[in-house]
């Protein structure tokens, strides 16, 4: 089932020039407009903020790199220490 919700929202007159401009370039009605204005606040509100894994790691008691180095296990040996394979002549 499709619901619809109509509202009634006050914009400046700024915002409304603005509004029918892009209305006009993109062919588009202003219903269609405040739509997809609303599809893409709902969406980037959704998904998050990268802010809020700044400083995920303080207060811990762990180092956040030997955590990093422990879930990927043993590396491969430094270039110098890998044997080197020499042709036969």
């Amino acid at each position: 089932m499709i619901s619809l919700m109509r509202t009634i929202v006050d914009l400046p007159a700024e915002q409304i020039r603005a509004l029918d401009e892009i209305c006009e370039r993109e062919a588009i009605s202003r219903a269609e407009a405040v739509r997809r204005a609303v599809a893409r606040y709902v969406a980037e509100e959704s998904a998050g903020d990268a802010d809020d894994a700044f400083g995920l790691w303080h207060g811990r008691s762990i180092d956040a790199l030997a955590y990093e180095d422990e879930l990927r296990g043993p590396r491969e040996p430094e270039a110098a220490e890998r044997p080197t394979h020499r042709s036969r002549r």
